[in-house]
């Protein structure tokens, strides 16, 4: 049986499914990030299984002296240095199957709560307040929806989205994303052209730092719904201040933050969070879109999947 090393917590489906396909784990999910390196290198471990605990750099790589890939128990591999990966021969492995489902699912949800002012009707109403007509929405049915980013989340929320009659277009800048019969490919200019919603499915990467930007958002020609599933980087959150201050958008439902850490955000991030949390046209979760019960058992199953495709392929 070949060994693999998991800091992070999983749910306790993992081990038997390792199991199953000859991996033994030490599973350590009580290492704190500083305690990592020594623990890779204490034992020839050919895997490494990862959440979001630590950066996987070429330093912490240095450690696994019998690396032979890592995996990332979720979708995201923002967190994994990739040039390292590559240089040192190493396999990458995620598992955004395991929580497509999840955000498609959840993004409707917010779409749905910012259009029908659910979060902000909610709270006048815990106050003893009924403001019916100050509550009046808008219906899904009518609006065209924009979908940034075309892989696993922004098609999951595309199948969502089919039962409720709206139009939606989506833009992707990567040659191999393929369009679909419910989610068709337009240029981003036709998008800003007749999108009245945009969603946000990119992952982060130093390309994609701030790509949602001021210029991008102002050159929507009808107000804009904006919302946030994927990264908080990917979305300049001084933009997204100004042209909520502006009425340029409609309203903004954020399941990430450009700094999530809320105890440690800086004098300019605190500011914006402040204008954020007090405004009624803002829904604001705290990165949740892809972890559901069901999600959180399902990464397992993907991963396990691949870990045993990749050995068996080795």
């Amino acid at each position: 049986m070949i060994r693999c090393l998991v800091i992070d917590e999983m749910h306790s489906s993992l081990k038997s499914l390792l199991r199953e396909i000859g991996v033994q784990i030490d599973y350590e999910p009580d290492l704190l990030p500083a305690e990592v390196p020594a623990a890779l290198a204490e034992k020839p471990y050919e895997g490494l299984i990862v959440r979001s605990k630590v950066r996987v750099t070429a330093d912490l790589l240095r450690h696994g002296k019998h690396l032979r890939f890592v995996a990332r128990a979720g979708a995201g591999v923002d967190n994994i240095d990739i040039a390292a990966m590559e240089a040192a021969g190493l396999a990458l492995l995620n598992a955004p199957e395991g929580n497509e489902q999840a955000v498609g699912e959840f993004a409707v949800g917010l779409l749905i709560g910012l259009l029908r002012k659910v979060a902000s009707a909610d709270v006048e109403v815990r106050r003893g307040e009924w403001h019916r007509e100050a509550n009046r929405g808008y219906e899904l049915q009518a609006r065209t929806v924009g979908i940034v980013g075309c892989g696993h989340m922004g098609r999951s929320f595309a199948r969502c989205l089919r039962g409720f009659g709206c139009e939606v277009l989506g833009y992707d800048n990567d040659p191999a994303v393929q369009p679909t019969d419910y989610l068709p490919l337009v240029p981003l200019e036709e998008l800003q052209q007749r999108c009245d919603v945009l969603s946000v499915h990119i992952p982060y990467s130093a390309a994609n730092h701030n790509f949602i930007n001021e210029a991008l958002l102002r050159g929507f020609q009808r107000p804009l719904w904006l919302l946030n599933t994927a990264r908080g980087e990917v979305l300049d959150h001084a933009a997204l201040v100004l042209l909520l201050r502006e009425g340029k958008l409609r309203g903004a439902a954020l399941d990430v933050l450009d700094n999530e850490r809320l105890g440690a955000l800086k004098p300019e991030q605190q500011a914006r969070f402040e204008y954020l949390r007090k405004a009624n046209n803002v829904v604001l979760t705290p990165h949740v879109g892809g972890w559901t019960h069901e999600s959180y058992q399902r990464i397992n199953q993907v991963l396990v999947r691949k870990i045993e495709a990749f050995l068996s392929n080795a």
